[in-house]
């Protein structure tokens, strides 16, 4: 691709106020609105067209469809009938449960809900065949413009719709969703928390309900109050059981919705009660608390309405807690950032936030399994201060999400298999290295790498500093990522992406003629012989002298040096500006040149004459260069091979490079460090290019 990410601090989580528009315009939803209106045209989005190639990407739809505006479907059309609720809510001929289970869960927190169908919309006197709907990601709130033309068949909408035909809202939601992965056909498969989080900011958390803790009822009650979202599901063991009805009427493979938690007075006592919501609209439990069994006869008609308790064949139902442990496999509970909680809402979390990339050669080390590369992942520090209240340890969410794969699904890219590992952090500064992770084990990590878009674990730790290492579970896997840290009470976070550090001794003066050692003395015979009496020599002429030096000696494997390298010497150590390089100049630059060799292969841990790109974080460093992640990619994306290896002649090439940015430092008199650390990066860009 690649991915290079420059931002290493930590931000705070965007509001929904600041929604960035997408329109390929520039123009925002009113302005479109507005010049529609003025036109006296219906809008027609040029960056979602009505075509096949916004349906699928990998197929043909099935049978000709047809894109019609509401209007043109039903005589009297509305945005929203009634409010927005879970029975507007019903699946169509795309495999997006999961998706509608999400949209199912939002109907329930209004506040929620109007972020992200905002209510000034509507096919009244300002219509104008657009709508506009707002979604999360990766620390960003997006507004996507629609117009409203929608894939029918025969006259009837083909995918999401509403029980009331002539509602729209979520048909339109369905769609602006599409937009924004590329294609309806992107939205097949996934899971609920994926859609929730992009509804919300939230994070998800997911529970294996055979192995929920004690407390899982009490969990769930929590997470509902503080409005939450929350799904469920039933695994399956094969292909062939996806959406198989079990004797009981619920459906395997199959995304529902949580949508209330309740005790009830039943017989003299307590029962706990559990509502779920099929999106289908229809086919429900049929087991004990069920819609129509003799449960209900036993309770007060009181009770029955406080718990909102119908009969009707909606896709909602109530069932006894213990079954629902029974019948279901796992939750799905997506904890809302505070910025989507009502002001009056408990227990809000803090939120902090870091975006990053894994990028191949510098970045992209793997789990804990490839101990060589590991080290040269990413690395948050994580400062634990205050205590959960009455308690000694520090609770906190790790959330670990791989950005734009569905989006990228169309160019075949997969999810990755992601994970972390949490360090108990060593005193000092700075990236950790290799010896560090071969010596210490990991305090805490996430249960398992896996293939989902986020992977997220709730700690408790105790206070103090902490490590956190994002990867993916092989090396060599490219991916832009975005870490977020949800604690109940306030924890500092900071990228140990190192400063850009330049630490260089003062180069030696050369020695006088009468004090030359015999290497000198050679160095001088060999310049008059090729030089002739002014003691100047050519690129060329250096690359003679130097690649004849190196063949003689003995432990040195690698190629000969270019003339490409050469020039760049001169430019480096001419200081007389005539292009050729005087005998002086060489025997200073050759001290600097002995030492970047017996660098070089301190690194070639195998002997081959070239030197992993991994290792060259640890090179650069030992030479003086201390550099941010961002300079380091860029570097390993100039310099390295295929197999992530970096020769002798492309080092000497970078370390002349990185003087010469240096040099450039040294004359900027800039008094604030961080203007220093920030432009480094443009100076290096600006001599990469020549």
């Amino acid at each position: 691709m690649p991915y290079v990410y420059r931002a290493a601090k930590p931000r705070r989580p965007a509001l929904p106020r600041d929604a960035r528009g997408t329109h390929s315009s520039g123009q925002d939803f009113g302005a479109l609105r507005q010049q529609c209106r003025r036109r006296g045209v219906l809008f027609e989005d040029p960056d979602f067209p009505a075509t096949d190639a916004s349906l699928f990407y990998s197929e043909k739809p099935p049978v000709p469809f047809v894109w019609k505006r509401p209007g043109d479907i039903v005589q009297d059309p509305k945005f929203i009938l009634g409010g927005a609720t879970r029975t507007d809510i019903c699946q169509g001929d795309l495999g997006d449960c999961w998706l509608l289970a999400a949209i199912a869960s939002l109907t329930l927190n209004e506040k929620t809900l109007a972020r992200v169908v905002p209510p000034d919309q509507n096919f009244g006197p300002d219509y104008a065949g657009i709508f506009h709907f707002q979604f999360w990601q990766h620390n960003e709130w997006l507004d996507v413009v629609v117009d409203d033309r929608l894939p029918t068949f025969n006259g009837r909408l083909v995918f999401l719709h509403s029980a009331e035909h002539n509602e729209f809202w979520s048909a339109l939601l369905e769609k602006a969703y599409a937009k924004l992965n590329g294609s309806y056909e992107a939205l097949k498969g996934g899971s609920t928390i994926e859609a929730m989080e992009d509804f919300t900011g939230g994070v998800g958390e997911m529970y294996e309900v055979k192995r929920a803790p004690d407390n899982f009822y009490e969990i769930l009650e929590k997470a509902l109050k503080r409005c939450s979202m929350v799904g469920c599901s039933i695994d399956i063991s094969n292909a062939a059981e996806s959406e198989a009805k079990t004797r009981f009427g619920l459906i395997k493979g199959h995304a529902y919705s949580v949508t209330g938690i309740d005790e009830v007075n039943y017989r003299g006592r307590k029962v706990q009660l559990i509502r779920i919501r099929n999106p289908w609209g229809q086919v429900e439990w049929n087991g004990p608390w069920s819609d129509n069994s003799p449960e209900w006869r036993s309770v007060s008609p009181s009770e029955q309405k406080r718990l909102a308790q119908t009969a009707l064949d909606d896709g909602e139902f109530w069932m006894k807690f213990e079954d629902f442990k029974v019948h279901f496999d796992k939750v799905e509970i997506c904890n809302l950032t505070p910025d989507a909680l009502e002001d009056d809402t408990p227990h809000k979390w803090e939120v902090t936030v870091h975006q990053g990339s894994w990028v191949r050669g510098s970045t992209a080390g793997g789990c804990r399994n490839f101990l060589d590369t590991f080290w040269t992942n990413p690395q948050i520090k994580l400062h634990l201060t205050e205590t959960d209240e009455g308690q000694d340890d520090c609770t906190f969410i790790a959330a670990l999400m791989q950005k734009d794969r569905r989006k990228l699904k169309k160019l075949g890219a997969d999810m990755l298999s992601i994970g972390y590992s949490i360090y108990e952090s060593p005193r000092g500064e700075g990236h950790l290295n290799k010896d560090f992770f071969r010596y210490h084990p990991s305090k805490a990590r996430s249960k398992t790498y896996i293939n989902l878009r986020e992977v997220s674990e709730r700690f408790k730790l105790p206070p103090g500093d902490y490590v956190l290492i994002p990867t993916t579970f092989e090396p060599h896997k490219e991916a832009d990522f975005c870490l977020r840290i949800f604690s109940e009470k306030k924890a500092i976070t900071e990228d140990l992406d190192e400063n850009v550090a330049i630490d260089l001794p003062e180069p030696p003066d050369p020695t006088p003629s009468s004090q030359e050692t015999e290497e000198e003395k050679q160095f001088r015979a060999l310049f008059e012989q090729i030089s002739g009496e002014d003691l100047e020599i050519t690129a060329e002429e250096l690359e003679y002298i130097l690649n004849t030096i190196l063949k003689k000696i003995k432990n040195i494997k690698f190629k000969n040096l270019s003339l490409v390298s050469c020039r760049n010497i001169i430019s480096l150590m001419d200081s007389s500006g005539n292009g050729k390089l005087e005998f002086d100049e060489f025997k200073v630059f050759w001290e600097r040149m002995k030492k970047w060799i017996n660098i070089f292969l301190q690194f070639d841990f195998d002997k081959s004459g070239s030197m992993s790109s991994y290792e060259l974080r640890s090179a650069l460093k030992a030479a003086g260069y201390q550099l941010n992640n961002y300079l380091l990619q860029l570097i390993v994306l100039r310099y390295a091979d295929e197999q992530f290896q970096i020769e002798f002649d492309d080092f000497l090439n970078c370390l002349i490079r990185l003087e010469n940015a240096s040099r450039v430092f040294q004359t900027l008199s800039v008094k604030n460090k961080e203007f220093i650390n920030l432009n480094i990066s443009e100076v290096w860009a600006q001599l990469h290019n020549h």
